[in-house]
């Protein structure tokens, strides 16, 4: 194709040369002209993939929007509304009603925000697109999938931008190993069935790891002469051993019997201090993100009656910036605590550098990036 050529046409080959491939794989001519009859690339897709935000969230601000009285208040009715089926999906697998409430609640606030970007045009887009070509194709494939098998028909099977659909966005790769047709229809509805939202939920969370009749994690005291290097995703032990060292529930009840547990500092040792367990790491496999795992957790606790977080959010502390962090990154490599090339994004690798920055410095080792320490690591 020359270089010159009609971006739309480009696309129109992009597909044509991917439908060859889907043929191959198993795909039949049937599902390729009803999924790529009136396909279109999508050029907002292309922006929101590529747009790399400069200021970060902080984790209280993603709670605040996220878990909120009304949201738990319409949770509770609408979990209530559906209360058979959620019932039936956590006797099946294991994962309380409420937690398969609080996912759907996240992830289109109890069903009213699924999204409308129609699944084949964004995958195909973003496939076109080069950025993430390889996971795109595989997306795209999947949804191809999805539609021969006849679970949805094509100008139903919608969603985000970004490829995930139904009540609670599945990816179409997610959809083939994990959705569960519940009523018995004999399709996999995620979109319109509740039986087959609840029990497709709790099957991935199940598959992901989760421990029946373990809780998610708690809020939980440290004791005075807390040791902060020690809240580390490597240091992980029973609860009983974290009860041995003065780790205390923060509402006075015995810490729950968790086998592997750890303690997690979402804004450092000034804030509120968390022991979560396997179970918090299965919803991380649903979303790798710290702060949509803690209000997962707290969104399932309000559900279920029980309370918010006690101990207060350091809400003075500024987060810092891409390029702030960059910044940090550099510095730290400078005064040899290297993490790899500076990139603006917090991972273990910087947590680490950081962690031992700040114990060769004096500074309690919570390795929670702030402008003080920023600058602290830039004076001369």
């Amino acid at each position: 194709m020359a270089d010159d050529a009609p971006p739309q046409q480009t696309f129109a080959a992009w597909v044509a040369q991917f439908a060859a491939t889907a043929r191959a794989a198993g795909i039949n001519d049937a599902t390729l002209q009803a999924a790529f009859g009136t396909v279109r690339s999508l050029p907002r897709v292309v922006e929101l993939d590529r747009a790399q935000p400069e200021f970060t969230r902080t984790v209280w601000d993603y709670l605040d929007r996220t878990v909120t009285p009304q949201r738990i208040a319409l949770g509770q009715t609408r979990l209530a509304q559906v209360r058979t089926e959620a019932d039936a999906a956590a006797a099946r697998h294991g994962v309380p009603a409420e937690i398969i409430g609080a996912i759907w609640g996240m992830e289109s606030s109890y069903g009213a925000n699924t999204g409308n970007t129609p699944t084949i045009d964004a995958l195909a887009t973003l496939g076109f697109d080069g950025r993430r070509a390889g996971w795109a194709r595989g997306q795209l494939l999947a949804a191809l999938q999805i539609l021969q098998n006849g679970d949805i028909e094509p100008a139903a099977m919608v969603g985000s931008w970004a490829g995930a659909m139904g009540q609670t966005q599945f990816l179409p790769s997610s959809f083939l190993a994990h959705a569960v047709d519940a009523d018995g229809d004999g399709r996999r509805d995620i979109w319109g069935s509740m039986a087959d939202v609840m029990a497709s939920t709790a099957n991935f969370l199940a598959h992901a790891g989760w421990q029946a009749g373990q809780p998610w994690g708690l809020e939980v005291r440290l004791p005075p002469d807390f040791d902060a290097h020690r809240a580390d995703a490597s240091v992980r032990q029973s609860a009983s051993e974290w009860a041995a060292e003065g780790v205390q529930a923060a509402g006075g009840a015995p810490l729950p019997p968790l086998a592997d547990a750890m303690l997690l500092l979402p804004t450092g040792a000034r804030g509120p201090a968390f022991l979560v367990g396997a179970n918090f790491q299965a919803i991380l496999r649903y979303n790798n993100s710290t702060s949509y795992a803690l209000a997962v957790g707290l969104l399932a606790q309000g559900l279920a009656g029980g309370p918010g977080v006690q101990a207060a959010w350091p809400r003075d502390l500024l987060p810092l910036s891409r390029s702030q962090m960059q910044a940090l990154q550099a510095a730290l490599a400078a005064r040899g605590f290297a993490s790899g090339t500076p990139d603006g994004l917090m991972g273990p690798a910087t947590r680490s550098a950081l962690r031992r920055w700040q114990r060769s410095a004096g500074l309690v080792a919570d390795g929670h990036p702030t402008p003080d320490l920023l600058q602290r690591l830039q004076a001369p």
